[in-house]
């Protein structure tokens, strides 16, 4: 008999979502307009503080693309990237016609390093060009070194679009996660710390700003008593029944978060004793990670019989249990192998020998108990 799928991350609602969706039906508000997206608008801008303006969207790629524009990149322009990502963080830069530029992690976040990023920047200047943004990416929610970033954005003039799609709840040094770019983003995709079944957030820090995305966002329509368009336009719009399900996951998403970091505490205690095992933690008191997703680097000189990362996702899949490669560099990839990368292999390294494990706030005592058996038979 198959059991039960034991999914890396699957939506967890809180049970006040419908409520919502239903307020949403009763007015006959189901387009992408309505209390909901100014009520779910609201409760972020309120959670993360700071004086930000959030506009909710389609998806936290329109997101990352809409901050482009806003930053003028431009055809042929130069954007600097993390490497260690999902394409998600990469992609609009092509749909601006610009050329990404992918920069290495460093061992302790596992986000930009500081030093790649500023030969870059050096490099690119000396070519004739200075990056018109870096995108930094906060990945499975812990953060980037904020300060050396900023740092080096600062001393070149160049701004920051955070990717904070995974680090919804994470701070550094008191201060929320989505609050340290100049534009900032969130995802809001069903394998998310909550979920509006898909969508996104872009953070800005001034009502103007929020303005102009709204009015990209909804194909740009001119203020005219007819259709008409002086620019282009998308249609990044986030539905007002979507907002509904963000606004009742606001409800829970300390909760998620507690339950999260619970996930990775079970497994740092389950591989306390594992030779070859080591569960990405981040130490310093100044970083608070939502752990979104709690992973491990095997290493195969240490383990069992010379167990390797691959091993244990085959055995974790033959127990209908899913876990994941770590993020392949983008500079691997095949749609961007022939675009400039600096740094050393820190992120091929973390790739060859990273998983990412079951975190899910939804796991049951079953669920961990079959986690932790199957792992112990291979690896004790």
């Amino acid at each position: 008999m198959i059991k039960p799928k034991i999914w890396l991350s699957s939506p967890h609602m809180g049970g006040s979502e419908l409520s919502y969706i239903h307020d949403a039906f009763d007015s006959n508000w189901i387009a992408p307009f309505g209390a909901n997206i100014t009520g779910f608008e609201h409760d972020l801008e309120k959670y993360l503080s700071n004086g930000v303006f959030v506009t909710v969207l389609s998806s936290a790629t329109a997101a990352i693309h809409l901050g482009l524009i806003l930053l003028d990149v431009k055809p042929g322009d130069t954007v600097i990237c993390q490497s260690f990502t999902f394409a998600a963080s990469a992609n609009p830069i092509l749909y601006q016609g610009a050329i990404p530029i992918f920069i290495d992690s460093e061992e302790e976040t596992w986000n930009l390093c500081p030093i790649a990023l500023e030969n870059a920047i050096v490099d690119t200047i000396y070519k004739g060009q200075i990056p018109k943004a870096i995108i930094t990416v906060h990945l499975y929610g812990v953060p980037y070194k904020i300060d050396e970033i900023r740092a080096v954005a600062d001393k070149y003039n160049i701004p920051i679009l955070e990717d904070s799609a995974e680090a919804l709840g994470s701070s550094y040094r008191g201060q929320k996660c989505g609050t340290f770019g100049d534009i900032s983003v969130f995802s809001f995709n069903g394998n998310k710390i909550i979920t509006t079944s898909g969508g996104g957030a872009i953070v800005t820090s001034n009502h103007k700003q929020k303005k102009k995305i709204q009015f990209l966002a909804s194909q740009s329509k001119d203020k005219a008593p007819h259709y008409q368009h002086s620019e282009l336009g998308f249609n990044y719009q986030m539905s007002n029944i979507c907002a509904g399900i963000g606004r009742g996951q606001m409800k829970v998403l300390d909760e998620h978060i507690f339950l999260r970091r619970a996930m990775h505490n079970f497994y740092a205690s389950l591989f306390e004793n594992i030779p070859g095992i080591t569960v990405f933690t981040t130490t310093d008191p100044d970083y608070f990670s939502n752990y979104w997703l709690t992973s491990i680097l095997v290493n195969p000189a240490e383990t069992k019989n010379g167990i390797n990362k691959e091993t244990i996702r085959l055995t974790l899949l033959d127990s209908n249990i899913e876990c994941r490669s770590l993020w392949k560099p983008m500079h691997l990839q095949p749609l961007y192998k022939n675009y400039p990368f600096y740094g050393e292999k820190i992120a091929e390294t973390l790739f060859e020998n990273g998983l990412s494990l079951p975190s899910g706030s939804n796991l049951t005592d079953s669920d961990k108990d079959r986690i932790r058996t199957c792992l112990l038979n291979l690896l004790s």
